[in-house]
């Protein structure tokens, strides 16, 4: 990871949370409310929503170029969702773990090469959540195959990366993790990052 550039530096007074209250938990979150101090000296309220998880999400590309994703309906926005294969880790357990175990359950496959490519801040106003994200190469069938979580009624399918990267580009797919790394698989191809013969069939 290359150095970070002196302009990224803190700037300002940090926030301070004077008083905090649980408002409501279950096993995946916890929301609180603080009596706070801005950074600019002035009162405010804040609510923050607490994960248990990390946010996990793989982007497995196959030798020809080609990827995998999953479709599901999802409940807060009552819509219906192609994303790569996401999930969660609890905060215990390493996100690399996490990540081997999301594939394997969500698209029967499992990797021999994993790398990690992204960090990321989720809604950070909002919520603690933080987000892993790993390249997976090397696929190949899981024993058992796929195994989701019981409310879980997932489709899989495999599709060319390019296609994909222009269909998230088009607005059809707007998980902000998907999107988020098929753009830095196109980054990663385009500099160099990736072997030559994967980055031309993700390319092509």
């Amino acid at each position: 990871m290359s150095q970070k550039p002196n302009w990224l530096r803190a700037h300002g007074t940090p926030w301070k949370s004077a008083a905090e209250r649980a408002v409501y938990h279950n096993p995946w979150i916890r929301l609180t409310e603080h009596d706070a101090v801005a950074p600019t000296g002035r009162a405010a309220l804040y609510g923050v929503v607490r994960f248990a998880n990390h946010a996990i999400a793989i982007l497995p590309v196959h030798d020809d170029g080609t990827i995998i994703l999953v479709g599901q309906n999802r409940f807060p926005l009552g819509d219906y969702s192609w994303e790569i294969p996401e999930g969660g880790a609890p905060l215990s357990e390493a996100p690399l773990v996490g990540a081997r175990r999301e594939l394997r359950e969500e698209t029967g496959l499992e990797a021999a090469e994993w790398r990690e490519v992204l960090r990321l801040q989720l809604s950070n106003s909002v919520t603690d959540e933080q987000a892993f994200g790993y390249l997976a190469t090397g696929l190949s069938p899981a024993s058992g195959g796929a195994a989701p979580d019981e409310t879980e009624q997932l489709a899989t399918v495999r599709v060319p990366f390019r296609e994909a990267l222009d269909a998230a580009l088009a607005g059809h797919m707007r998980d902000v993790l998907t999107v988020v790394m098929l753009l830095r698989g196109y980054h990663m191809a385009r500099e160099g990052a990736l072997p030559d013969a994967l980055a031309r069939a993700m390319l092509r």
